[in-house]
């Protein structure tokens, strides 16, 4: 990739035209379990795909939504919809019929596509009116044997290209509003500084209705490089699919790497791997030296995002071994302020909050003008972007060399007899012992306190060696970040996104608590 990234924006659907205009038309772009598609046959089936949406759902703006593992369809779908000109709405395929309903029916989907099981788990009154539910099987069918031509769109890069509903720790999911722009800047900015290349081959393990995960599609495309989709039961699933694909990049979220090293690598799977990128959370300085010592060859990019601004920072590889718990600097098309509590600008290692301005900053929220006022406001001052930025809530320190690093988010800050403490620090000091693999640390009503550290872990099972944590955490932490109780589990509750789920361990301590 180039120095400097371009940051001229197009229609989402025109990265199917740049590997033939770059020479690279009859490369691998995607395998199948039965055949491998190039960038050529890629443009091709995006375009058939894109007619026949076209010719059943005439209004532009309309929205599609998608239900079902990854496939063919589901990995061409954001392309395809973007060309039709409608607006794709990716439902996880983990989630269930309630969640689905919820958001068929705040998205006022016209359409759809899933897989047999999953649209006949729907009630009656769970699809919006009028919304037609298509087997996937039947749609690809159909637009293959159809093939409608339409041609690469002429759709304004600040149309509405797509909805992503965020799991949230409260309420319901909302809809996060991403344009064209949005999305291919995306694409343009993460290509460039991993510097992928058209030879590339990345494993997609994460769910594409996920920022994360449908990005690695659009930043290997973009690159030129080649997709490999899987849907994985277990770790070792994605042990073998990197030695069969040779995949050079390998994506994932810090509780699916805690379980990967724990697995056997052979050299033929981790040998090809070129870089390994981390976001939805931190990793911890163990995970990091653990990762490097399996993957010594392998380039690591701890990253930060927020669905609402897509991705905001990433740590140069050369800076990992020194700097192993730093979010790095901003990506690409980013601009990163630290806002302190007066709304200045914050000076070195002084906390404020992380503030995202810059193209890559969404749209809002669907149909919700009252959560989207709160999360998206005027750039500050001296924003070089201006226009409107992500307040993200999460509160940061950038250090005297410019390297930004997480305090806590600020709802999820522990106030306990007056002091602020950051569940991060328990939590990395409780996986420092050895003992522990997983933690999550949470503040929990207390009449005296206010709230009281309460400690949910997952790792050693000899009751004698779990004994030791609480002594342990006596030498490393002060007196006000002892977890006043500490909950052994055997399994860490995730979300559809495969991050551990903060919010039903709460519920679930809360619940141990008052019976």
């Amino acid at each position: 990739m180039s120095d400097r990234p371009d940051l001229t924006p197009y229609p989402l659907d025109h990265l199917t035209e740049l590997a033939g205009a770059r020479g690279y038309g009859d490369s691998p772009a995607l395998v199948l379990r039965d055949e491998v598609l190039n960038h050529d046959e890629l443009r091709q089936r995006v375009d058939w795909l894109a007619g026949w949406l076209a010719r059943e759902i005439p209004e532009k703006g309309a929205r599609v939504a998608s239900w079902a593992a990854k496939s063919e369809l589901t990995c061409l779908l954001p392309l395809a919809a973007a060309r039709a000109g409608l607006v794709h709405v990716p439902i996880n395929p983990l989630l269930k019929r309630a969640q689905a309903a919820h958001i068929l029916s705040d998205s006022g989907a016209v359409m759809l596509i899933g897989t047999a099981s999953r649209i006949k788990s729907l009630e009656v009154g769970d699809r919006p009116k009028g919304c037609a539910p298509l087997d996937e099987k039947d749609v690809t069918s159909a637009a293959y044997e159809a093939k409608i031509p339409i041609g690469p769109s002429s759709a304004n890069p600040d149309d509405l290209a797509a909805i992503l509903y965020t799991s949230g720790s409260t309420g319901r999911p909302k809809g996060v509003m991403l344009s064209h722009a949005n999305l291919w800047l995306g694409a343009a900015s993460v290509a460039d500084y991993l510097k992928m290349q058209p030879h590339d081959v990345t494993l997609a393990v994460l769910p594409l209705s996920f920022d994360y995960g449908q990005n690695q599609l659009l930043s290997t495309w973009y690159a030129g490089g080649s997709i490999a989709p899987l849907d994985f039961l277990f770790p070792r699933d994605v042990v073998k699919a990197c030695a069969k694909h040779k995949v050079t990049t390998l994506a994932a979220v810090p509780p699916l790497w805690v379980q990967l090293t724990e697995m056997d690598w052979p050299t033929e799977a981790c040998s090809p791997l070129r870089r390994l990128t981390n976001s939805g959370g931190a990793l911890t300085t163990d995970l990091v030296a653990v990762l490097r010592s399996i993957f010594p060859q392998a380039d690591l990019y701890p990253m930060y995002g927020l669905t609402e601004a897509f991705r905001s920072t990433y740590l140069d590889p050369s800076l990992v071994d020194t700097h192993p718990t730093s979010m790095g600097t901003a990506i690409p098309f980013a601009e990163i302020l630290v806002i302190d509590d007066t709304g200045k600008v914050a000076g070195p290692d002084v906390e404020g909050e992380l503030v995202h301005c810059g193209p890559l900053v969404a749209q809002g929220y669907w149909q919700d003008p009252q959560r989207s006022s709160e999360r998206f406001k005027p750039a500050p001052e001296t924003s070089a972007y201006g226009g409107t930025a992500v307040w993200s809530g999460d509160r940061v320190m950038r250090s005297k060399d410019g390297l930004l690093y997480f305090v806590g988010r600020r709802d999820a800050m522990i106030k306990s007899a007056g002091n602020r403490i950051s569940p991060q620090e328990i939590e990395e000091a409780a996986i420092a012992t050895d003992l522990v693999t997983e933690a999550v640390a949470l503040g929990i009503p207390d009449e005296r306190l206010g709230h009281a550290v309460h400690l949910v872990v997952r790792g050693v099972t000899v009751e004698s060696e779990q004994t030791k944590l609480s002594k342990l955490l006596l030498k490393e932490l002060p007196n006000f970040m002892q977890p006043k109780t500490i909950h052994w589990r055997k399994t860490m509750p995730l979300n559809p996104n495969g991050k551990i789920d903060r919010t039903a361990l709460y519920r679930e301590v809360l619940a141990e608590i008052r019976q």
